[in-house]
Protein backbone atom coordinates (compact mmCIF):
# COMPACT_ATOMS: atom_id res chain seq x y z
CA UNK A 1 0.00 0.00 0.00
CA UNK A 2 1.51 3.32 -0.99
CA UNK A 3 2.13 5.93 1.96
CA UNK A 4 -0.15 8.79 2.93
CA UNK A 5 2.42 12.02 1.96
CA UNK A 6 1.61 15.68 2.80
CA UNK A 7 4.10 18.67 2.46
CA UNK A 8 4.71 20.71 5.62
CA UNK A 9 2.23 23.44 6.09
CA UNK A 10 0.23 21.81 4.05
CA UNK A 11 -3.44 20.21 5.15
CA UNK A 12 -3.15 16.23 6.16
CA UNK A 13 -7.06 15.17 6.06
CA UNK A 14 -9.40 11.95 7.20
CA UNK A 15 -12.74 11.45 5.71
CA UNK A 16 -14.51 9.23 8.11
CA UNK A 17 -18.32 7.62 8.24
CA UNK A 18 -19.80 8.03 11.02
CA UNK A 19 -22.86 8.11 13.48
CA UNK A 20 -25.68 10.38 11.92
CA UNK A 21 -28.67 9.61 14.10
CA UNK A 22 -30.26 13.13 16.31
CA UNK A 23 -27.96 15.81 15.67
CA UNK A 24 -24.65 15.05 14.92
CA UNK A 25 -22.95 18.46 15.44
CA UNK A 26 -23.92 18.65 19.29
CA UNK A 27 -24.89 14.69 20.07
CA UNK A 28 -21.03 13.18 19.18
CA UNK A 29 -17.60 14.03 19.19
CA UNK A 30 -14.32 13.66 16.96
CA UNK A 31 -10.90 14.14 18.43
CA UNK A 32 -7.43 13.55 16.78
CA UNK A 33 -4.25 12.72 17.79
CA UNK A 34 -1.30 13.32 15.48
CA UNK A 35 2.32 12.64 16.60
CA UNK A 36 5.36 13.21 14.87
CA UNK A 37 9.12 13.95 15.95
CA UNK A 38 9.09 16.99 16.78
CA UNK A 39 5.21 17.69 17.71
CA UNK A 40 2.75 15.67 19.04
CA UNK A 41 -0.66 17.66 18.65
CA UNK A 42 -4.60 17.01 19.58
CA UNK A 43 -7.26 18.75 17.12
CA UNK A 44 -10.54 18.33 16.74
CA UNK A 45 -12.86 17.40 13.99
CA UNK A 46 -16.71 18.11 12.41
CA UNK A 47 -18.85 16.79 10.83
CA UNK A 48 -19.37 17.75 6.84
CA UNK A 49 -22.63 16.20 6.14
CA UNK A 50 -24.21 12.82 4.48
CA UNK A 51 -22.42 11.10 7.27
CA UNK A 52 -18.99 12.33 6.42
CA UNK A 53 -16.89 13.27 9.19
CA UNK A 54 -13.74 14.76 8.89
CA UNK A 55 -10.15 15.98 10.89
CA UNK A 56 -7.76 17.79 9.53
CA UNK A 57 -4.05 18.71 10.51
CA UNK A 58 -1.26 21.25 9.27
CA UNK A 59 1.85 19.59 10.15
CA UNK A 60 5.29 22.21 10.92
CA UNK A 61 7.99 19.41 10.55
CA UNK A 62 9.01 16.65 7.69
CA UNK A 63 9.45 13.35 8.77
CA UNK A 64 6.69 10.36 9.84
CA UNK A 65 3.96 11.13 11.62
CA UNK A 66 1.32 8.68 13.36
CA UNK A 67 -2.35 9.82 14.08
CA UNK A 68 -4.86 8.45 16.23
CA UNK A 69 -8.45 9.44 15.39
CA UNK A 70 -10.89 8.40 18.46
CA UNK A 71 -14.61 10.05 19.65
CA UNK A 72 -18.07 9.20 20.40
CA UNK A 73 -18.77 9.71 16.20
CA UNK A 74 -17.47 6.47 15.73
CA UNK A 75 -17.53 2.77 17.91
CA UNK A 76 -13.80 2.66 16.58
CA UNK A 77 -10.49 3.84 17.17
CA UNK A 78 -8.65 4.88 13.53
CA UNK A 79 -5.16 5.25 13.45
CA UNK A 80 -2.49 5.08 10.77
CA UNK A 81 0.99 6.99 9.65
CA UNK A 82 1.66 9.60 6.79
CA UNK A 83 5.11 11.09 5.29
CA UNK A 84 5.82 14.72 5.86
CA UNK A 85 7.94 15.88 2.64
CA UNK A 86 9.35 19.16 2.48
CA UNK A 87 7.09 22.35 1.26
CA UNK A 88 6.81 23.33 -1.98
CA UNK A 89 8.12 26.56 -3.40
CA UNK A 90 5.44 29.20 -3.10
CA UNK A 91 4.12 27.26 0.75
CA UNK A 92 6.33 29.34 3.21
CA UNK A 93 4.38 28.33 6.17
CA UNK A 94 2.07 30.77 8.27
CA UNK A 95 2.11 34.40 9.37
CA UNK A 96 3.47 35.02 12.20
CA UNK A 97 4.45 38.03 14.80
CA UNK A 98 8.44 38.72 14.04
CA UNK A 99 10.41 41.64 15.45
CA UNK A 100 7.77 42.75 17.94
CA UNK A 101 6.06 44.89 15.73
CA UNK A 102 6.29 42.93 12.22
CA UNK A 103 5.55 39.66 10.58
CA UNK A 104 7.52 36.98 8.74
CA UNK A 105 5.96 33.61 7.04
CA UNK A 106 7.20 30.40 9.32
CA UNK A 107 10.22 29.82 7.27
CA UNK A 108 11.70 33.26 8.39
CA UNK A 109 10.52 35.07 4.82
CA UNK A 110 9.86 38.76 6.49
CA UNK A 111 5.67 39.55 5.30
CA UNK A 112 4.67 43.09 4.72
CA UNK A 113 0.89 43.17 5.26
CA UNK A 114 -0.67 45.28 2.39
CA UNK A 115 -4.25 44.20 1.97
CA UNK A 116 -7.78 45.23 1.65
CA UNK A 117 -11.23 44.65 2.54
CA UNK A 118 -14.37 42.97 0.70
CA UNK A 119 -16.61 41.02 3.13
CA UNK A 120 -18.83 38.81 1.47
CA UNK A 121 -16.97 38.57 -2.26
CA UNK A 122 -17.32 34.81 -0.83
CA UNK A 123 -21.08 35.18 -1.26
CA UNK A 124 -21.21 36.50 -4.72
CA UNK A 125 -21.58 34.35 -8.00
CA UNK A 126 -18.76 32.31 -8.97
CA UNK A 127 -18.01 34.70 -12.19
CA UNK A 128 -17.51 37.56 -10.09
CA UNK A 129 -15.25 35.63 -8.10
CA UNK A 130 -13.24 34.65 -10.22
CA UNK A 131 -13.11 38.22 -11.08
CA UNK A 132 -11.77 38.94 -7.18
CA UNK A 133 -9.35 36.25 -6.79
CA UNK A 134 -7.99 38.04 -10.40
CA UNK A 135 -8.04 41.56 -9.28
CA UNK A 136 -5.88 40.85 -6.10
CA UNK A 137 -3.58 38.99 -8.08
CA UNK A 138 -3.50 42.08 -10.97
CA UNK A 139 -3.19 44.65 -7.43
CA UNK A 140 -1.18 42.10 -5.56
CA UNK A 141 -2.98 42.60 -2.15
CA UNK A 142 -1.71 39.88 0.32
CA UNK A 143 -4.24 39.73 2.82
CA UNK A 144 -8.10 40.26 2.52
CA UNK A 145 -10.72 40.56 5.46
CA UNK A 146 -13.66 39.05 4.99
CA UNK A 147 -16.43 37.89 6.91
CA UNK A 148 -17.75 34.15 7.75
CA UNK A 149 -21.39 35.38 7.94
CA UNK A 150 -23.52 37.23 5.69
CA UNK A 151 -23.98 40.92 5.93
CA UNK A 152 -26.86 43.47 5.96
CA UNK A 153 -25.92 47.12 4.95
CA UNK A 154 -26.18 49.56 2.69
CA UNK A 155 -25.28 48.33 -1.19
CA UNK A 156 -25.88 45.12 0.03
CA UNK A 157 -29.25 43.93 0.96
CA UNK A 158 -30.03 40.94 -0.38
CA UNK A 159 -30.02 37.13 0.09
CA UNK A 160 -26.65 35.62 0.35
CA UNK A 161 -25.42 32.82 -1.57
CA UNK A 162 -25.56 29.99 0.93
CA UNK A 163 -26.60 30.78 4.77
CA UNK A 164 -24.38 29.44 8.07
CA UNK A 165 -27.07 27.16 9.47
CA UNK A 166 -29.67 25.32 8.12
CA UNK A 167 -33.29 26.94 8.26
CA UNK A 168 -35.40 29.60 6.10
CA UNK A 169 -34.52 33.58 6.22
CA UNK A 170 -37.62 35.91 6.75
CA UNK A 171 -39.23 37.25 3.55
CA UNK A 172 -36.88 40.20 2.58
CA UNK A 173 -39.34 41.07 -0.71
CA UNK A 174 -40.37 44.28 1.24
CA UNK A 175 -36.76 44.86 1.82
CA UNK A 176 -35.54 48.81 0.48
CA UNK A 177 -33.11 51.17 1.00
CA UNK A 178 -35.01 53.18 2.96
CA UNK A 179 -36.46 51.01 5.45
CA UNK A 180 -33.85 48.76 6.03
CA UNK A 181 -32.30 49.66 9.24
CA UNK A 182 -35.63 49.44 10.97
CA UNK A 183 -36.08 45.81 9.34
CA UNK A 184 -32.87 44.76 11.01
CA UNK A 185 -34.07 45.47 14.17
CA UNK A 186 -36.70 42.58 13.80
CA UNK A 187 -34.62 39.89 13.03
CA UNK A 188 -36.10 37.20 15.13
CA UNK A 189 -39.90 37.87 13.77
CA UNK A 190 -39.81 35.98 10.86
CA UNK A 191 -36.16 34.14 10.85
CA UNK A 192 -36.49 30.20 10.98
CA UNK A 193 -32.88 29.24 11.42
CA UNK A 194 -31.63 25.74 13.59
CA UNK A 195 -28.64 27.39 15.65
CA UNK A 196 -27.99 23.89 16.23
CA UNK A 197 -27.50 22.83 12.89
CA UNK A 198 -24.36 24.35 10.49
CA UNK A 199 -25.03 24.18 7.00
CA UNK A 200 -21.81 22.25 5.84
CA UNK A 201 -22.86 24.02 1.99
CA UNK A 202 -22.12 27.19 3.54
CA UNK A 203 -18.75 26.37 4.91
CA UNK A 204 -17.38 24.20 2.19
CA UNK A 205 -17.88 26.74 -0.01
CA UNK A 206 -15.65 29.39 1.95
CA UNK A 207 -13.11 26.86 2.06
CA UNK A 208 -12.93 26.72 -1.30
CA UNK A 209 -12.07 30.40 -1.54
CA UNK A 210 -9.73 29.94 1.36
CA UNK A 211 -8.03 27.82 -0.56
CA UNK A 212 -7.54 29.42 -3.91
CA UNK A 213 -6.39 32.78 -1.93
CA UNK A 214 -3.91 30.12 -0.33
CA UNK A 215 -2.67 29.18 -3.80
CA UNK A 216 -2.91 33.10 -5.28
CA UNK A 217 -0.40 34.12 -1.72
CA UNK A 218 -2.68 35.60 0.00
CA UNK A 219 -3.97 35.47 3.71
CA UNK A 220 -7.13 35.38 4.53
CA UNK A 221 -8.38 37.36 7.32
CA UNK A 222 -11.72 35.72 8.65
CA UNK A 223 -14.10 37.70 10.38
CA UNK A 224 -15.75 35.91 12.39
CA UNK A 225 -18.56 37.79 14.20
CA UNK A 226 -20.49 41.47 13.11
CA UNK A 227 -23.39 43.42 13.59
CA UNK A 228 -24.88 44.06 10.06
CA UNK A 229 -27.32 41.28 10.36
CA UNK A 230 -31.15 40.87 9.57
CA UNK A 231 -30.90 36.58 10.23
CA UNK A 232 -30.20 36.90 14.16
CA UNK A 233 -27.31 35.23 13.36
CA UNK A 234 -25.47 38.32 15.99
CA UNK A 235 -27.50 37.18 18.32
CA UNK A 236 -26.85 34.14 18.98
CA UNK A 237 -27.52 32.39 22.78
CA UNK A 238 -23.50 31.40 24.20
CA UNK A 239 -24.18 28.47 24.23
CA UNK A 240 -25.41 28.82 19.78
CA UNK A 241 -22.41 30.71 19.70
CA UNK A 242 -19.73 28.17 20.65
CA UNK A 243 -21.05 25.77 18.29
CA UNK A 244 -20.95 28.20 16.13
CA UNK A 245 -17.06 29.34 16.88
CA UNK A 246 -15.80 25.79 17.42
CA UNK A 247 -16.98 24.93 14.28
CA UNK A 248 -15.22 27.23 12.32
CA UNK A 249 -11.91 26.65 14.38
CA UNK A 250 -12.54 23.27 13.74
CA UNK A 251 -12.81 23.67 10.03
CA UNK A 252 -10.79 26.78 9.01
CA UNK A 253 -7.58 26.16 11.57
CA UNK A 254 -5.47 23.54 9.75
CA UNK A 255 -5.48 26.23 6.73
CA UNK A 256 -2.26 28.11 6.51
CA UNK A 257 -3.19 30.90 5.65
CA UNK A 258 -6.02 31.66 7.87
CA UNK A 259 -6.12 34.56 10.69
CA UNK A 260 -8.67 35.51 13.24
CA UNK A 261 -10.65 38.52 13.47
CA UNK A 262 -12.75 37.88 16.51
CA UNK A 263 -15.07 41.22 15.12
CA UNK A 264 -15.63 43.56 12.73
CA UNK A 265 -16.67 46.78 14.52
CA UNK A 266 -17.09 44.61 17.92
CA UNK A 267 -18.18 47.95 19.88
CA UNK A 268 -21.33 48.41 17.65
CA UNK A 269 -22.40 44.82 18.15
CA UNK A 270 -24.66 45.43 21.40
CA UNK A 271 -25.62 41.69 21.73
CA UNK A 272 -22.23 40.96 23.42
CA UNK A 273 -20.25 42.34 25.77
CA UNK A 274 -16.57 42.26 26.82
CA UNK A 275 -16.54 38.96 28.55
CA UNK A 276 -18.26 37.32 25.33
CA UNK A 277 -15.09 38.90 23.38
CA UNK A 278 -12.82 37.18 26.22
CA UNK A 279 -14.90 33.71 26.28
CA UNK A 280 -14.43 33.92 21.94
CA UNK A 281 -10.90 34.26 22.70
CA UNK A 282 -10.61 31.76 25.32
CA UNK A 283 -11.80 29.71 22.77
CA UNK A 284 -9.65 30.11 19.94
CA UNK A 285 -6.48 29.20 22.45
CA UNK A 286 -8.02 26.43 23.48
CA UNK A 287 -9.29 24.69 20.18
CA UNK A 288 -7.13 26.49 17.33
CA UNK A 289 -3.72 24.20 17.90
CA UNK A 290 -1.49 26.45 15.26
CA UNK A 291 -2.04 29.93 17.39
CA UNK A 292 -3.04 31.55 14.10
CA UNK A 293 -2.68 35.52 14.02
CA UNK A 294 -5.31 36.90 16.60
CA UNK A 295 -7.07 40.34 16.43
CA UNK A 296 -10.59 42.57 17.19
CA UNK A 297 -11.46 45.21 14.84
CA UNK A 298 -13.62 48.40 16.16
CA UNK A 299 -15.71 51.31 15.11
CA UNK A 300 -15.57 53.88 17.78
CA UNK A 301 -13.26 52.49 20.73
CA UNK A 302 -10.79 50.42 20.53
CA UNK A 303 -10.39 47.16 22.69
CA UNK A 304 -7.23 46.68 24.84
CA UNK A 305 -5.06 45.52 22.52
CA UNK A 306 -2.04 44.48 25.59
CA UNK A 307 -4.18 41.77 26.60
CA UNK A 308 -2.18 38.41 25.43
CA UNK A 309 -4.24 36.67 23.09
CA UNK A 310 -4.48 39.79 21.00
CA UNK A 311 -1.23 38.92 18.27
CA UNK A 312 -1.79 42.47 16.52
CA UNK A 313 -3.73 45.45 16.37
CA UNK A 314 -7.06 45.56 13.75
CA UNK A 315 -6.86 49.51 13.51
CA UNK A 316 -9.86 51.23 11.96
CA UNK A 317 -9.61 55.35 12.64
CA UNK A 318 -11.63 56.79 15.77
CA UNK A 319 -11.36 60.69 14.25
CA UNK A 320 -12.41 61.86 11.20
CA UNK A 321 -8.99 62.91 9.35
CA UNK A 322 -5.93 61.49 11.44
CA UNK A 323 -5.55 57.86 11.14
CA UNK A 324 -2.36 56.83 9.76
CA UNK A 325 -0.61 59.64 11.48
CA UNK A 326 -1.28 57.85 14.52
CA UNK A 327 0.64 54.61 13.65
CA UNK A 328 4.19 54.73 15.75
CA UNK A 329 1.78 56.07 19.14
CA UNK A 330 -0.15 53.02 18.93
CA UNK A 331 2.96 50.94 18.34
CA UNK A 332 4.04 52.26 21.34
CA UNK A 333 0.61 52.32 23.01
CA UNK A 334 0.00 48.79 22.67
CA UNK A 335 3.46 46.61 21.88
CA UNK A 336 1.99 45.13 18.83
CA UNK A 337 2.20 45.56 15.42
CA UNK A 338 -0.08 47.86 13.77
CA UNK A 339 -2.79 46.52 10.96
CA UNK A 340 -4.70 49.54 9.96
CA UNK A 341 -7.67 47.51 8.76
CA UNK A 342 -9.87 50.32 7.32
CA UNK A 343 -8.10 54.43 7.11
CA UNK A 344 -10.84 55.06 5.10
CA UNK A 345 -11.64 54.00 1.12
CA UNK A 346 -11.34 55.96 -2.06
CA UNK A 347 -14.66 56.22 -3.19
CA UNK A 348 -17.76 58.43 -3.66
CA UNK A 349 -20.06 57.22 -1.85
CA UNK A 350 -22.36 59.07 1.01
CA UNK A 351 -20.35 57.85 4.30
CA UNK A 352 -17.54 60.00 5.45
CA UNK A 353 -15.67 56.97 5.39
CA UNK A 354 -16.31 55.87 1.57
CA UNK A 355 -15.66 59.48 -0.35
CA UNK A 356 -12.22 59.74 -0.28
CA UNK A 357 -9.51 60.24 -3.25
CA UNK A 358 -7.14 58.07 -4.56
CA UNK A 359 -4.55 60.27 -3.86
CA UNK A 360 -5.47 60.38 -0.35
CA UNK A 361 -5.80 57.00 0.12
CA UNK A 362 -2.17 56.60 -1.05
CA UNK A 363 -1.10 58.89 0.66
CA UNK A 364 -2.59 56.87 3.83
CA UNK A 365 -0.75 54.00 2.66
CA UNK A 366 2.41 55.77 3.10
CA UNK A 367 1.85 57.64 5.85
CA UNK A 368 1.65 54.30 8.05
CA UNK A 369 4.39 52.43 6.56
CA UNK A 370 6.93 55.23 7.13
CA UNK A 371 5.92 55.16 10.81
CA UNK A 372 5.94 51.24 10.63
CA UNK A 373 2.82 49.92 10.27
CA UNK A 374 0.58 48.14 7.32
CA UNK A 375 -1.98 50.20 6.18
CA UNK A 376 -5.00 48.54 4.67
CA UNK A 377 -6.93 49.55 1.27
CA UNK A 378 -10.54 49.92 0.84
CA UNK A 379 -12.91 51.13 -2.32
CA UNK A 380 -16.74 51.99 -2.76
CA UNK A 381 -17.21 53.44 -6.04
CA UNK A 382 -21.21 53.93 -7.39
CA UNK A 383 -21.86 52.20 -10.21
CA UNK A 384 -25.56 51.14 -11.90
CA UNK A 385 -24.88 47.81 -10.81
CA UNK A 386 -24.07 48.45 -6.65
CA UNK A 387 -21.47 46.27 -6.97
CA UNK A 388 -19.16 48.16 -4.61
CA UNK A 389 -15.36 46.00 -4.50
CA UNK A 390 -15.76 46.72 -0.21
CA UNK A 391 -18.74 44.45 0.10
CA UNK A 392 -18.90 42.70 -3.35
CA UNK A 393 -15.50 42.28 -4.60
CA UNK A 394 -15.16 41.56 -8.49
CA UNK A 395 -13.60 44.47 -10.45
CA UNK A 396 -11.30 47.70 -8.75
CA UNK A 397 -12.53 51.06 -10.23
CA UNK A 398 -9.93 53.38 -8.35
CA UNK A 399 -6.54 54.33 -8.62
CA UNK A 400 -5.06 53.42 -5.40
CA UNK A 401 -4.69 49.99 -5.79
CA UNK A 402 -2.55 50.33 -8.81
CA UNK A 403 0.37 51.90 -6.35
CA UNK A 404 -0.17 48.98 -3.89
CA UNK A 405 2.50 47.24 -5.47
CA UNK A 406 5.34 49.91 -5.71
CA UNK A 407 4.97 50.26 -1.98
CA UNK A 408 5.19 46.42 -1.00
CA UNK A 409 8.79 46.70 -3.20
CA UNK A 410 9.84 49.66 -1.44
CA UNK A 411 9.08 47.70 2.20
CA UNK A 412 10.55 44.74 0.68
CA UNK A 413 14.04 46.78 0.13
CA UNK A 414 14.18 47.80 3.85
CA UNK A 415 17.72 46.48 5.45
CA UNK A 416 16.53 44.10 8.18
CA UNK A 417 13.09 43.49 8.76
CA UNK A 418 10.56 46.74 8.19
CA UNK A 419 10.24 50.08 9.48
CA UNK A 420 9.96 52.13 13.04
CA UNK A 421 9.03 55.94 13.16
CA UNK A 422 12.30 58.53 13.56
CA UNK A 423 11.20 61.75 15.00
CA UNK A 424 14.20 63.14 12.61
CA UNK A 425 12.51 66.44 11.83
CA UNK A 426 9.09 68.19 12.57
CA UNK A 427 8.40 68.82 9.46
CA UNK A 428 8.41 65.63 7.75
CA UNK A 429 7.97 62.20 8.44
CA UNK A 430 10.92 59.73 8.27
CA UNK A 431 11.20 56.29 9.07
CA UNK A 432 14.57 54.17 9.74
CA UNK A 433 15.12 49.73 9.35
CA UNK A 434 13.57 48.38 12.87
CA UNK A 435 16.60 46.23 12.96
CA UNK A 436 18.75 48.92 15.16
CA UNK A 437 22.65 46.86 13.35
CA UNK A 438 20.53 47.08 10.16
CA UNK A 439 19.81 51.07 10.38
CA UNK A 440 23.65 51.95 11.36
CA UNK A 441 25.43 49.77 9.10
CA UNK A 442 23.11 51.30 5.88
CA UNK A 443 22.18 54.26 7.41
CA UNK A 444 18.89 54.09 6.01
CA UNK A 445 16.26 56.79 6.33
CA UNK A 446 13.04 56.99 4.05
CA UNK A 447 11.77 60.67 4.46
CA UNK A 448 8.00 60.94 3.16
CA UNK A 449 6.41 64.84 2.76
CA UNK A 450 2.84 63.57 2.52
CA UNK A 451 1.00 66.67 0.96
CA UNK A 452 3.54 68.71 1.21
CA UNK A 453 5.59 69.97 -2.03
CA UNK A 454 8.92 71.15 -0.91
CA UNK A 455 11.25 72.00 -4.60
CA UNK A 456 14.42 70.64 -2.76
CA UNK A 457 15.63 69.61 0.61
CA UNK A 458 18.84 69.88 2.72
CA UNK A 459 20.05 66.64 4.43
CA UNK A 460 23.30 67.30 6.90
CA UNK A 461 25.05 63.75 8.17
CA UNK A 462 28.98 63.30 8.74
CA UNK A 463 32.00 64.26 6.88
CA UNK A 464 33.41 60.97 6.36
CA UNK A 465 30.47 58.71 4.97
CA UNK A 466 29.36 59.01 1.64
CA UNK A 467 25.58 58.82 0.80
CA UNK A 468 23.07 58.30 -2.34
CA UNK A 469 19.94 59.73 -2.40
CA UNK A 470 17.00 59.01 -4.30
CA UNK A 471 13.73 60.37 -4.87
CA UNK A 472 11.11 58.28 -5.08
CA UNK A 473 7.49 59.62 -6.55
CA UNK A 474 4.64 57.78 -4.74
CA UNK A 475 2.04 58.28 -6.93
CA UNK A 476 3.70 58.12 -10.55
CA UNK A 477 5.52 55.16 -8.50
CA UNK A 478 9.41 56.26 -9.81
CA UNK A 479 12.83 56.01 -8.34
CA UNK A 480 15.37 58.02 -9.56
CA UNK A 481 18.77 58.66 -8.35
CA UNK A 482 19.57 62.03 -6.47
CA UNK A 483 23.58 61.36 -6.50
CA UNK A 484 26.12 60.58 -3.77
CA UNK A 485 27.05 63.17 -1.47
CA UNK A 486 28.72 63.72 2.29
CA UNK A 487 28.02 66.20 5.09
CA UNK A 488 25.42 68.90 4.13
CA UNK A 489 23.91 68.34 0.81
CA UNK A 490 20.81 69.49 -0.72
CA UNK A 491 18.16 67.25 -2.72
CA UNK A 492 16.12 69.38 -5.62
CA UNK A 493 12.74 67.88 -5.69
CA UNK A 494 9.75 68.06 -7.91
CA UNK A 495 7.66 70.31 -5.80
CA UNK A 496 4.58 68.19 -6.05
CA UNK A 497 3.19 66.27 -3.51
CA UNK A 498 3.62 62.59 -2.11
CA UNK A 499 6.86 62.69 -2.48
CA UNK A 500 9.62 60.81 0.04
CA UNK A 501 13.47 61.06 -0.54
CA UNK A 502 15.59 57.37 0.67
CA UNK A 503 19.33 57.84 2.00
CA UNK A 504 21.30 54.99 2.18
CA UNK A 505 25.41 54.85 2.57
CA UNK A 506 26.68 54.51 -0.66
Amino acid sequence: MEQLTVEKWGVFELALPGKTDGNPFTDYTIRGRFEGRHEDVMVTGFYDGDGIWRIRFMPSFTGEYRYTVFGSFSERETSGSFHVREASEDNRGPVRVAAKYHFAYADGTPFYPLGTTCYVWTQQPDGRITETLRSLKEARFNKIRFCVLPKHYDYNLGEPRTYPFEGVPMDSSVLTKENFRDYAEHIDEGNRFDFSRPNPEHFRHLEKCILALQEAGVEADLIVMHPYDRWGFSRMSREADDLYWRYVIARFSAFRNVWWSLANEYDILKAKTEEDWEHYAGLLLQEDPYGRLRSIHNCFSFYDHTRPWITHCSIQRQELYRGAELTHEWREQFGKPVVLDEIAYEGDIQHGWGNITGEEMVRRFWEGAVRGGYPGHGETFLNREEILWWSHGGKLRGESWKRVGFLLDILREVPGHGLKYLPAEWDSVCGIPEDETAAQETGYRLYYYSFMRPSFRVFRFDGDTLYRAEVIDTWNMTVSDAGTHRGQFRVDLPARPYIAVRITKA
